[in-house]
């Protein structure tokens, strides 16, 4: 299953954007393609794409089932353009889809979907869930070891000079008179 938490699209913007922080007045966001980092105010109408899904004949089905359904018939690559005629978007969605509503599902959801999928391919944001959380965990016990590898640089600076309290060097000679 493709992991699309945290990257989202905003009405009236092109391209997709991913969450980067939290601000007073809504949410920072950095774009996929040039990585500018945007303030979205809170009365923007922002859509998180694990929220939506595409019209079927049984139940709805979300977009995180329909990408990964594209990764695997693709292995990986590019999804057909979004600028092909009609006809050829209709099929190769069919292919993808084959139980989708024909009635609610229109051409410029495909091209939009397909797009997405696209966009995120060449930005490297297409990933499966269980491989985010292996990279995360190895992330974390690289931090740890820098961490700590820092910290024992910093013992061992400093086992030559006067101890003192935690970031103070200690002065000799030097007298503080308290005006200014």
């Amino acid at each position: 299953m493709i992991d699309l938490t945290g990257i989202i699209s905003i009405s009236g913007q092109p391209g997709l954007f991913k969450i980067v922080a939290q601000s007073k007045n809504g949410i920072i966001v950095e774009g996929l393609s040039d990585k500018k980092r945007v303030n979205v105010y809170a009365s923007t109408k922002v859509s998180t794409l694990t929220d939506i899904s595409m019209f079927t004949t049984g139940d709805d089905k979300p977009i995180e089932d329909i990408m990964t359904a594209i990764f695997a018939k693709e292995k990986g690559g590019v999804a057909i353009d979004n600028k092909a005629d009609d006809k050829a978007v209709e099929k190769y969605f069919g292919e993808v889809v084959p139980d989708y509503d024909k009635d609610r599902v229109y051409v410029s959801n495909m091209r939009k979907l397909f797009t997405w999928y696209n966009a995120l391919q060449t930005t490297g944001n297409l990933k499966e869930k269980g491989e985010e959380k292996d990279g995360d965990d190895k992330a974390k016990a690289i931090k740890t070891d820098d961490k700590t590898k820092a910290i024992k640089k910093s013992v061992t600076k400093e086992s030559g000079k006067a101890k003192t309290s935690v970031g103070v060097k200690k002065t000799t000679g030097v007298r503080k008179t308290g005006t200014a």
